[in-house]
């Protein structure tokens, strides 16, 4: 068990909670039109990385790579972030966060599974419940930028509706119970504008435009030296 410390907003108020997190999983693929999603599949195996066993597919990672810190360290210059909405279960409760999947992206082109255990991945410390937010959720928008060269860049963006309903994606990582308690799901992302590449700081929110507040979450990047 690995204890992380939140705070659920709820009409305004906020609430402390702790919760025991257990399982870690990372959905890709995840998204609800089937032609775009094997026309990226074959853009990846254009450069090497390999076609997913399943769509959508649920890698495993450690639950202690979970951190609400606004630093991260990654070995070497090939990693990157992306914005993702992430659920976990909790009591009977399923809650909504903001995560990054931040991936090391030399070690992905040759096991995509490995490199989800390579970096931290940074989520937010304030979540929503999923039953205060379900009813408009494809309306929903995630965003993130990223700092190249000192500058402040859009690098993501896209409604909720571009993925697979909740109830279809929990069915079909975890079957009729649905998400257990003690899991945190990452559940997948946009593609890059300009492409995928490392920066060193990354921001990201997700925006409710129906109860009009936002979730966001930053982190700096130290590179750490490869010396071989």
């Amino acid at each position: 068990m690995y204890d992380l410390t939140f705070v659920v907003m709820d009409n305004g108020a906020a609430t402390p909670l702790t919760m025991s997190i257990d399982q870690a999983v990372i959905a890709g693929w995840t998204g609800r039109d089937p032609v775009a999603r094997d026309e990226h599949i074959a853009e990846l195996e254009a450069v090497g990385i390999a076609r997913p066993a399943t769509t959508p597919i649920y890698y495993r990672c450690s639950a202690r790579r979970l951190t609400t810190s606004d630093v991260i360290e990654v070995c070497g210059g090939d990693s990157s972030g992306e914005v993702e909405f992430v659920l976990i279960g909790w009591q009977g409760r399923i809650f909504v966060g903001l995560g990054s999947d931040h991936t090391d992206r030399k070690v992905e082109a040759y096991s995509v599974t490995v490199s989800k255990q390579m970096c931290d991945k940074p989520i937010s410390p304030v979540l929503w419940e999923l039953e205060d937010v379900i009813g408009h959720w494809d309306r929903m928008i995630l965003r993130s930028w990223a700092w190249f060269d000192g500058q402040r860049t859009l690098y993501q963006e896209g409604t909720l509706d571009a993925m697979l309903p909740v109830k279809d994606l929990l069915e079909r990582g975890f079957g009729k119970p649905g998400l257990p308690d003690g899991c945190a799901m990452f559940g997948g992302t946009f593609a890059a504008k300009g492409g995928i590449r490392p920066s060193v700081r990354f921001e990201y929110e997700l925006e409710d435009p129906v109860l009009k507040r936002t979730l966001n979450h930053a982190y700096d990047v130290i590179v750490l030296p490869v010396r071989g």
